[in-house]
């Protein structure tokens, strides 16, 4: 088969498309042929040198694919040969071919064509995981998520909505902020203008949303804390921000806070979870 090939860490120039051996599937694997892959972050810092393979996963970027079914393993009972998936993989959607665990496989949503659902496992895991799952967001209460616009942020918006949260944003344009809103977004926030805390603060009485997720990292830690409500809980999928920050422990005691993190490894977990 063809895969793009990471030849040494730097730019998009070092990859490569080359021939390579099609992937052997296990017992409880599925070899699916793929239609379309996505870009994400962490794809962009493997290609970097930044971010590592897990031990045994493929050496091909791509962390979720759309396509379909080709062979089955021989303990997988949920899937057979034909079906249209999508997938959450360790590695290897950068590849015409790629072996996945059954329990990451997920059907196509209706009404999303095959092409499209490439782009849906890893922001609807990621979402799901770690807001509801992880923070335990519920009807009735507020979220924030930083960068509305982004693939997660759109995905967290219209899921929190369906939940019955009230939702907070913040992007960097009053264009990307309509999208927020047109999504259901209620409360959107230019960060570039406007002191995300101070809103957050004036539009819930001073209290603070009760969970916020967060990919910026270090130069928003505090001001995340500072707008947290009473057990509220902040979760870090990134540092895009920096990795480094002081803190105001007290700030933290005083509300007390719930701060989480995660990396894409931990979300093969997740999504494993029934």
């Amino acid at each position: 088969m063809k895969a793009v090939v990471v030849t040494t860490p730097g730019g998009p120039e070092v990859l490569q498309l080359q021939e390579v051996e099609d992937p052997q599937i296990n017992e409880d694997e599925v070899l699916i042929k793929v239609e379309a892959t996505a870009l994400n972050r962490a794809d962009t810092l493997q290609r970097q040198g930044k971010y590592p393979p897990p031990k045994g996963a493929s050496p091909y970027p791509g962390l979720e694919c759309s396509g379909t079914i080709e062979t089955v393993g021989k303990n997988v009972s949920r899937w057979k040969i034909g079906d249209q998936v999508c997938a959450l993989l360790s590695g290897g959607g950068y590849a015409e071919k790629v072996a996945v665990p059954a329990g990451q496989v997920l059907p196509v949503p209706q009404g999303v064509s095959l092409k499209d659902a490439a782009a849906l496992p890893e922001v609807a895991c990621t979402v799901w995981s770690t807001v509801f799952m992880m923070s335990r967001l519920s009807a009735g209460e507020t979220f924030l998520v930083h960068g509305g616009s982004s693939g997660i942020g759109t995905f967290a918006i219209q899921i929190a909505k369906h939940q019955g949260a009230k939702v907070f944003v913040t992007a960097g344009s009053e264009e990307k902020l309509a999208v927020c809103k047109d999504l259901g977004a209620d409360v959107c926030i230019n960060y570039k203008t406007e002191d995300f805390v101070a809103r957050v603060k004036e539009e819930t009485g001073g209290k603070g949303v009760d969970v916020i997720l967060d990919s910026v990292g270090a130069t928003y830690f505090q001001k995340n804390v500072d707008s947290l409500n009473i057990d509220g809980r902040l979760f870090l999928l990134g540092f895009m921000g920096g990795a480094v920050t002081q803190v105001n422990l007290a700030s933290l005691f005083a509300k007390r806070a719930t701060v989480q993190g995660i990396t894409s490894a931990h979300l093969l977990y997740w999504a494993r979870v029934p």
